[in-house]
């Protein structure tokens, strides 16, 4: 835009203003994408699952059974799931915000099928419950992982639309203030993000699958309270809640396993040689590692395998006696890390959409990670979830990795 000149004024050329978009892609060729990209939230994320490459390894190398012979099977496997993983969240990472509402619907239709897959004949049991499709020469499949992400996104897709209705402002404002200024989604809106996390949520728990689905649900109040529903809606949603998991109590839905979990949690000396018998083993190895451990690889109970499923949901257990409570504080210290960045990512969205998806990862690895961690500590019942990025698995990794994908590219398109 020119300025014409006056009273001997020479012209001035004015450059027209630059959208949110232009200032973004200035930004990138500016700096370039690598500045933009949080490296601590990468690096503790990589960080935690080469230490869990370290403790399955050592949870696993004296299990021929397991390894078939192979010492370092495990070893090699999680370090392959780890690099998929790290290409994953490089290709997430990439996508921008508009395709990546496209492939939304993908995401999670493909979740739900993969759910339904699992409950045809081409599922497999594991521990009372049918999680898995086998894939062959040793490799298999839980679409539950995956059901974390779909659930993410389509919620997040959801609340994040047109039409909203005014609001007055809440105590979160401060916090997560990226959210239409005096909008909050519609009831309409809430029901449809309700039913879309509940048709996995229930598929997940016909497998039964408890612990998955306890983790979609805390992640799905998370959002539902990050996007600003009024308190009133909030204790609705919360007497529904309540009055869902008396009728399922009194109904008796839960697999005997499951009951026999919260029992032994209500009870922690409740037949230590049967249903107590994982969380009485997991305090045993974690309690005789004390402040340095017992060395690497010199767990007296991981290397007389006396806890079970230590490679995955009790890998903790390993670290807690082999590198005693300092190498237990360095993996919460980076879990911890990791928590931060999420957390001040959701803060740095300017959309709903990419708020919501920030603030459902945030929820989604708050309470997984707190939830096993707990469970070995005895703090929390069993549920059969693993640690995310140290325990072995390839779902999860990959399904963790992808979240982090998605913090990644909120990060790099964050116009603050």
């Amino acid at each position: 835009m020119i300025i014409g000149e006056k009273a001997g004024v020479p012209a001035v050329a004015v450059a027209p203003a630059e959208s949110p978009t232009e200032r973004v892609r200035a930004a990138a060729r500016r700096g370039g994408a690598l500045r933009r990209f949080d490296w601590p939230l990468a690096g503790s994320a990589v960080a935690l699952a080469l230490i869990g490459a370290v403790l399955v390894w050592s949870a696993t190398r004296e299990r021929s059974a397991l390894t078939g012979g192979d010492p370092q099977y495990f070893l090699k496997r999680h370090l392959l799931n780890l690099g998929v993983g790290l290409v994953l969240a490089v290709a997430v990472s990439a996508l921008d915000h508009k395709r990546m509402r496209a492939l939304t619907p993908a995401v999670y239709l493909f979740a739900v099928l993969g759910l339904f897959a699992v409950l045809s004949p081409l599922g497999s049991t594991v521990n009372g419950a049918r999680s898995w499709i086998e894939l062959g020469a040793g490799f298999s499949i839980q679409p539950a992982e995956f059901a974390k992400v779909g659930v993410v996104m389509a919620v997040a897709m959801t609340l994040a639309a047109r039409p909203t209705v005014r609001r007055a402002p809440d105590l979160l404002a401060p916090v997560f203030d990226a959210r239409r200024p005096g909008d909050v989604p519609s009831a309409r809106l809430l029901c449809l993000a309700l039913l879309a996390a509940a048709a996995p949520m229930g598929l997940i728990a016909l497998l039964p699958d408890l612990g998955t689905t306890m983790v979609i649900v805390a992640t799905v109040v998370g959002m539902i309270v990050v996007s600003g529903v009024r308190l009133r809606v909030l204790a609705l949603l919360t007497i529904a809640a309540s009055g869902g998991v008396v009728a399922i109590v009194k109904l008796h839905l839960l697999a005997a396993h499951q009951v026999n979990r919260f029992a032994a949690f209500a009870d922690p000396n409740l037949d230590p040689q049967g249903v107590g018998y994982n969380t009485h083993q997991a305090r045993l190895a974690i309690g005789s590692g004390g402040i340095f451990g017992q060395g690497l690889f010199h767990g007296a109970q991981t290397n007389g395998q006396f806890v079970p499923e230590q490679q995955t949901d009790f890998v903790f257990t390993v670290a807690g006696e082999e590198l005693g409570l300092v190498g237990g504080l360095l993996i919460i210290a980076l879990f911890a890390v990791l928590l931060w960045r999420a957390c001040a990512i959701a803060r740095l969205a300017t959309e709903p959409f990419p708020l919501l998806l920030a603030a459902g990862v945030l929820c989604w690895f708050t309470f997984q990670t707190f939830e096993n961690i707990g469970m070995t500590l005895g703090i929390m019942p069993v549920a059969g979830i693993p640690l995310p990025f140290v325990s072995y698995g390839g779902s999860s990794m990959f399904a963790n990795f992808i979240a982090v994908g998605l913090l990644e590219n909120v990060r790099l398109r964050s116009t603050r």
